[in-house]
């Protein structure tokens, strides 16, 4: 993991452009080959990022650029794709190397994995005749709970918590920002499933067009009972 904190200028080119003007910035390359542009504000979620497998190098700014004040230029590209970020380097004042080690990943809470498991086991209850793909679909930035299809065959991503919250909404946002570039998902739809969801979180998961479930634990529970195991 390298941070950097730098005054930089940051252009975005592909499937759409967008142009980040000079500002002091966290600069996150990791070691999978992406990297991230963090503001002072906004939380958790960058202003822009570069997805791996990338390409990485640095250029020489030119005799306008040098003028400006710009150091050395950053060449972000995706392998994949022909999308690249420029970052333009005025000036470092951190950079640090750390090798984070490897990371045994998320472990859920024992009520959120067994909600997982009785939704995945009863997928219908988004919708009848949707079908379940697959259980922690991953993404660049984690696994996403559920990815499902409706009856009209289209993507669902389903985020669970036993208790649903703005963080929740917001981690949601991120795995369907990244899912919909995925021309083989989209359109992805949202759906944020807990036991309890806050209002504020509710407001702000509706105001981006992100389906409310509740689920009743109990109910869920009942319903994945086979009567034939039983023994009387």
């Amino acid at each position: 993991m390298r941070l950097v904190i730098a005054d930089c200028s940051v252009d975005y080119a592909g499937r759409l452009t967008a142009h980040l003007p000079k500002a002091r910035r966290l600069l996150m390359l990791k070691g999978d080959g992406s990297i991230l542009i963090h503001s002072e504000t906004g939380s958790y979620k960058p202003l822009n990022w570069m997805n791996p497998p990338c390409n990485y190098s640095i250029h020489e700014p030119q005799e306008e650029q040098l003028a400006s004040g710009v150091k050395e230029i950053w060449r972000v590209s995706q392998a994949k794709t022909a999308d690249i970020l420029w970052i333009q380097i005025f000036e470092i004042h951190t950079d640090i190397d750390h090798e984070l080690g490897k990371d045994p990943g998320l472990i859920k809470d024992g009520v959120e994995a067994h909600l997982q498991e009785l939704m995945a086991a009863q997928i219908e209850i988004i919708g009848e005749g949707s079908k379940l793909v697959r259980r922690e679909y991953m993404t660049p930035i984690g696994p996403v709970d559920i990815l499902a299809k409706d009856s009209k065959g289209q993507s669902v991503a389903i985020e669970i918590k036993r208790r649903g919250e703005i963080d929740g909404v917001e981690q949601l946002t991120r795995y369907l920002e990244l899912m919909n570039r995925d021309a083989a998902l989209a359109p992805v739809r949202g759906i944020f499933a807990a036991q309890e969801i806050k209002p504020q979180a509710r407001t702000l998961a509706e105001d981006r067009g992100i389906e409310c479930l509740i689920l009743d634990y109990e109910q869920l529970r009942e319903a994945s009972v086979d009567p034939d195991s039983l023994f009387w």
